[in-house]
C-alpha cells in the first residue's frame, strides 16, 4: 500500500483547512518571505481563476487555467488542478500533485530545451562536398 503524502507532518486535507498564516510558517524561507510580503494583484487574479476551476472540477468539468505567473507558490488548494504555465514560447499543462506544494509554478515549465544536434548533411564539411559518382 502506498504511503500517504504528508507535507511537514500534515496531510493535504489538513493543509487546506489551515489558516494561511499557519501554512506560511511551514514553508521554506524564500517562499515564506514571498507570501508574507503579500500577493500582488496578478496572483490574486490567478487564485480567483483557480478557485473557479476547482468549483468546475467538483461539478465534473475539466478546466485548464493558463498563466504567465511562474513565481506563484503552489498552495494546497491548487492540488488536482491543471495549470498551463507559460515558458516563454508556449503553455505547458501541469497537473498539480501534493508533492509540488511549496514549490514555484515556474519550476515545472522549463524555459530552455536541451539542444540535440543531428548528423551533418551534405556540404556541411569540405570532405562531404565531394560525392563520388558510381
Amino acid at each position: 500500500m502506498p504511503k500517504a503524502f504528508a507535507f511537514r507532518g500534515f496531510t493535504v486535507e489538513e493543509l487546506e483547512k489551515l489558516p494561511m498564516d499557519e501554512f506560511v510558517k511551514l514553508l521554506p524561507s524564500r517562499q515564506r518571505r514571498s507570501l508574507l510580503r503579500g500577493l500582488p494583484p496578478r496572483h490574486k487574479k490567478l487564485l480567483e481563476n483557480l478557485r473557479r476551476a476547482h468549483r468546475a472540477l467538483k461539478k465534473g468539468k475539466k478546466v485548464t487555467v493558463r498563466t504567465h505567473d511562474r513565481d506563484m507558490v503552489i498552495l494546497p488548494e491548487m492540488v488536482e488542478l491543471t495549470i498551463a504555465i507559460h515558458n516563454g514560447k508556449e503553455f505547458i499543462p501541469i497537473e498539480v500533485k501534493p508533492e509540488m506544494i511549496g514549490h514555484y509554478l515556474g519550476e515545472y515549465s522549463p524555459p530552455c530545451k536541451k539542444v540535440s544536434h543531428g548528423n551533418p548533411g551534405i556540404g556541411a564539411t569540405k570532405s562531404s562536398a565531394y560525392v563520388p559518382l558510381k
